[in-house]
């Protein structure tokens, strides 16, 4: 196997494995409540991301301001965020959970026009229009009647909608980040800042006391979210990024939730409705049209 055909690997290992992380998230957050699970992970995932900064040796502290700003996106991209994500599957489903995430780009679209002043043109526009159609089947399972008396899924769908948003405003707020940055290192920082916020809460609460009642399954979901979602999987997807076009490589997050419903079928059992599907495929394509200059 030639050395071109690795980024594209990467890129796939990275998507999958966060495909993963939704099913891994529910099986972790049945035992133990979800700030234990968040801080764990990332107790887990940040020693391996400092290691990848220091061997391609671009650690460096932070200077002056910048120290508010890592804090700022550690707690929007970290804390937060991962804390939505884990309260809301406590009672959304892992595959509806992954079709709302995906619609995070259209978010990130939506905020660009409204802050930094990008363009929409009007297939952009009617992609956004479409994701959104396409959420709204998923989360009301093809009953779209139910949204005019204000049953938008559950609690948790509600959460993840949020946590969709939220990743936008991240997203936007990285950006100015990343041109004095490498990616690694702003990735290291912001995880590290973000898990600090997170351990205030876990030992304040006293959350140390539900590691003992983790059993073995819990135990591997929490592997899996630690090493591989929050450590190897964001190492090869910046691999990748450094290698490849980023169309080319932002591709790659349409197999996320498709991911997501084949593993979630297996390991928790969750049907595969046609309309989960048929909702998917417009999120999907609507996103496409989001992205597609």
């Amino acid at each position: 196997m030639t050395k071109k055909f690795i980024p594209y690997l990467e890129a796939l290992f990275a998507v999958v494995v966060w495909g993963g992380s939704f099913i891994a998230t529910k099986i972790a957050v049945g035992q133990i409540s979800p700030t234990t699970v968040v801080w764990v992970r990332f107790a887990m995932g940040i020693p391996l991301i400092l290691f990848a900064v220091v061997i391609r040796k671009q650690f460096a502290f932070p200077k002056g301001n910048e120290w508010w700003y890592f804090a700022l996106l550690g707690f929007l991209g970290i804390s937060f965020h991962q804390w939505l994500q884990s309260n809301g599957l406590q009672t959304a489903q892992a595959t509806t959970t992954a079709w709302i995430v995906a619609t995070s780009p259209a978010f990130i679209a939506i905020l660009g026009w409204m802050v930094l002043k990008e363009k929409l043109n009007l297939l952009q526009s009617s992609g956004i229009v479409l994701a959104m159609i396409g959420v709204l089947a998923v989360v009301s399972k093809g009953d779209l009647s139910a949204l005019a008396i204000g049953k938008f899924g559950s609690y948790g769908d509600f959460l993840i909608l949020i946590s969709a948003v939220n990743w936008a405003v991240f997203s936007i707020l990285s950006r100015r980040g990343l041109k004095d940055h490498p990616s690694t290192r702003m990735t290291f920082w912001v995880m590290i800042l973000g898990w600090l916020f997170t351990s205030v809460v876990f030992f304040a609460g006293k959350n140390y006391v539900e590691i003992p009642q983790i059993n073995s399954r819990g135990w591997m979901a929490l592997i899996f979210l630690g090493i591989f979602t929050t450590g190897l999987a964001y190492i090869a997807w910046f691999d990748a990024l450094g290698q490849l076009p980023a169309a080319q490589t932002g591709a790659f997050l349409f197999i996320e939730p498709l991911t997501s419903m084949v593993v979630a079928s297996y390991v928790l059992n969750e049907k595969v409705t046609l309309v989960s599907v048929l909702g998917g495929v417009v999120i999907l394509f609507g996103i496409w049209m989001v992205n597609r200059n």
